[in-house]
């Protein structure tokens, strides 16, 4: 979507970035020109990833393994970046947990694991990079959380990261303006059905894939592609972007709309079938 090097000599930190959406936008990044550091708990996946996308773009991957959930892991892994390429230009927040089940079977520890890594994590990030971009008056910043349409609109069976997300989009508003001032600007994307390979494993296991086509949930009629929130997530990145603040952009073929709707599951009807609506619509008689 963007010209040739539209990234050139930024640095951009990754969370989740050995796998799934993480990879494909570190893959998008490293084609655009940019340096990218890609940071998870699995160093073989990530040095696997890394060596993969080099090889794929010609650009510079730098793997380094971090538990978000950990604020003094957190900063080491930022210091690290710091000493490699001098700089950091732009942090996504992809890192996520999450599975499906009744709230009623959750323990306290299930919803703290999920917290921990989605909110915890983005905040973990954020404040080691934000902080270090503050004290050096380093402006011209973004940072780019990866958040969920049910972040507003609330889901059952996946409340822990319900939750979670809209801390996270409470986040990017929040620091959307209050660092402002400072040059920094936070964004999110909203995603709908983008599968991956591990994620979606664990929230339609078995059947349940099949059995829940999400694909007829999309007005479009069809899941996301992996280059599609790519593409927009670089461009949020980019100076393109530039008086883009604090926006959450939702890219999922109008799934949420379609859900928020009252009537719209009227779109299984048959287009024969509206005949016979109508007649009985017009018999019915107003009190």
């Amino acid at each position: 979507m963007l010209r040739d090097q539209a990234l050139k000599d930024q640095v951009i930190v990754i969370t989740g970035g050995g796998t799934g959406l993480g990879r494909s936008m570190a893959r998008s990044c490293a084609e655009l020109g940019a340096r990218v550091c890609i940071t998870s708990r699995k160093l073989e996946v990530l040095e696997r990833t890394a060596t993969e996308l080099e090889q794929e773009t010609g650009g510079v991957v730098m793997p380094w393994a971090c538990d978000v959930r950990k604020y003094a892991e957190v900063e080491r892994m930022a210091q690290a970046v710091r000493e490699r390429f001098g700089r950091v230009d732009g942090l996504i927040n992809n890192a996520a947990g999450n599975f499906i089940s009744p709230t009623e079977r959750l323990s306290s520890k299930a919803f703290e694991v999920i917290i921990d890594i989605v909110l915890m994590g983005a905040v973990n990030c954020t404040l080691a990079f934000g902080k270090e971009w503050i004290a050096h008056g380093e402006r011209d910043r973004a940072i780019l959380n990866i958040v969920t349409t049910y972040a507003w609109t609330g889901s059952g069976w996946v409340v822990p990261s319900a939750c979670a997300k809209a801390g996270v989009l409470a986040l990017t508003r929040s620091l959307a303006v209050e660092w402002a001032r400072h040059g920094i600007r936070s964004n999110a994307i909203a995603p709908g059905p983008f599968p991956t390979k591990g994620a979606w494993s664990r929230l339609l296991p078995g059947e349940l894939m099949e059995r829940f086509d999400m694909a007829k949930r999309v007005p479009l009629g069809r899941m996301g592609d992996h280059q599609e929130l790519a593409d927009l997530a670089t461009y949020l990145l980019s100076s393109f972007s530039g008086f883009i603040n604090g926006e959450v952009v939702t890219i999922d073929g109008g799934e949420w709309l379609k859900g928020a709707g009252q009537f719209n599951a009227l779109d299984a009807l048959e287009p024969g079938m509206w005949d016979a609506v109508e007649a009985m619509v017009r018999n019915v008689k107003g009190s």
